[in-house]
């Protein structure tokens, strides 16, 4: 069903309680190294200050153990970097339902932004605890989920909350929004041919995106390491290529890949050779062979030229492209060949390209694609969870139009 959006909802002289992804990288000196996620926010994040709203932010940042504060998960960091952006000052909470956070929430005024500590320093907020949700409710006359990131976890801040907010409105933010009609409208009314471009590590992790995505796509192609145990699948030989390291799932993961192949026929293209080094270094020694044959000392690093010329033939005459994980090793070049050519094909072709979050939009960026595709998106998780074919409980239970 359709959600209200924030638009909808009149916020003057109202306190909106906003969950948002501000789970952005940092370095080692704690600094912002992509600010892709707060920048996004910044849509819905204005509507509410142009209408005379305030708003307490809410996030998670990393994976700190529950109840436990760690400086380099701290989001003081995010509370600048939005204050920079929009040009203002954005106060911040040194707790999340605290004392500090809850005088601060009081004492908002129209136009004032709040950043909360880190929802993850709460024990409370994994285990969808509802005395903990009911504290946050507290502090907001409407709530607002603008969190695409994190949608897929039934957490306090994203289900908890918007429960113990009972009858205030509980409504949907612009990106959150984006992110489900281009998402939810690929799956279910794409401008055929409808390409899949399916990468990473392991063919465990995206085993029902990829068998969904049969079910729907014309053409599904598969790179990165996971193309290594279709190889093994297949009989082929892989060097000292990525494979499950455990004996008992790597056969799990073999006979997947045969079940994948059967299942997807002429639809499951796989690649035909492989850019392989001695070692996992760009000075390395290189060669290319058909794959299902690297030699002992050599590991695959890349999807080869004429794989990456036949996917790029193919997305090039796409209709709707999915792209999730990349070819290669897309940081190390010259492994980042077969990621440049599908990127360079989603950029020179009519489709509507959807860049599924994660390294694929790292790797679109790097390259600098970022402004020729259709939809570059903030979390790959949730973009993952959505190609699966599930639905959000977190979004299920906002308001309907």
């Amino acid at each position: 069903m359709p959600k209200k959006l924030i638009s909808d909802v009149d916020v003057n002289g109202k306190k909106v309680l906003m969950r948002v992804d501000f789970n952005v990288p940092l370095d080692g000196d704690l600094n912002i190294t992509d600010d892709l996620r707060i920048k996004a926010t910044l849509p819905t994040i204005n509507s509410v200050l142009e209408r005379g709203g305030s708003l307490i932010l809410m996030s998670h940042l990393g994976r700190p153990e529950a109840g436990q504060y760690e400086e380099k998960y701290s989001l003081k960091p995010a509370a600048v970097r939005l204050g920079e952006l929009l040009g203002k000052e954005v106060q911040f909470a040194t707790d999340t339902d605290g004392p500090d956070a809850q005088a601060k929430a009081a004492a908002l005024q129209p136009g004032d932004v709040l950043l909360l500590e880190n929802v993850r320093f709460c024990p409370g907020e994994k285990k969808d605890d509802a005395e903990f949700s009911k504290t946050l409710a507290d502090m907001g006359d409407v709530y607002c989920n603008d969190a695409f990131g994190s949608c897929a976890k039934p957490d306090a801040s994203l289900h908890g909350v918007p429960l113990a907010m009972g009858d205030k409105p509980k409504v949907v933010g612009f990106l959150l929004e984006k992110e489900l009609q281009y998402l939810t409208e690929a799956i279910a009314n794409p401008t055929r041919p409808f390409v899949a471009i399916v990468g990473g590590k392991k063919v465990s992790d995206k085993i029902k995106v990829i068998s969904n995505l049969l079910d729907i796509c014309d053409k599904v192609l598969i790179g990165g390491a996971m193309a290594f145990t279709f190889a093994v699948a297949k009989g082929g030989r892989i060097g000292k290529s990525y494979i499950e390291p455990d004996p008992e799932k790597r056969k799990i993961d073999i006979q997947t890949a045969k079940e994948l192949m059967e299942k997807g026929g002429d639809k499951l293209e796989l690649p035909t050779d492989t850019h392989c080094g001695d070692d996992f270094s760009a000075d390395c020694n290189k060669e290319v062979v058909k794959a299902g044959e690297i030699s002992d000392d050599f590991e695959g690093l890349d999807i080869g030229p004429d794989t990456a010329k036949a996917y790029a033939d193919i997305v090039r005459a796409a209709g709707t492209v999915v792209w999730n994980g990349p070819m290669g090793v897309f940081e190390m070049p010259p492994f980042d060949e077969g990621t440049k050519a599908v990127a360079q094909a989603i950029a020179d072709s009519s489709a509507v390209s959807i860049i599924g979050g994660g390294d694929s939009a790292s790797a679109v960026k790097q390259l600098g694609f970022e402004d020729k595709v259709s939809h570059v998106s903030t979390g790959g998780g949730a973009s993952l969870a959505l190609l699966e074919g599930r639905s959000f409980e977190t979004v299920a239970l906002l308001d309907e139009a």
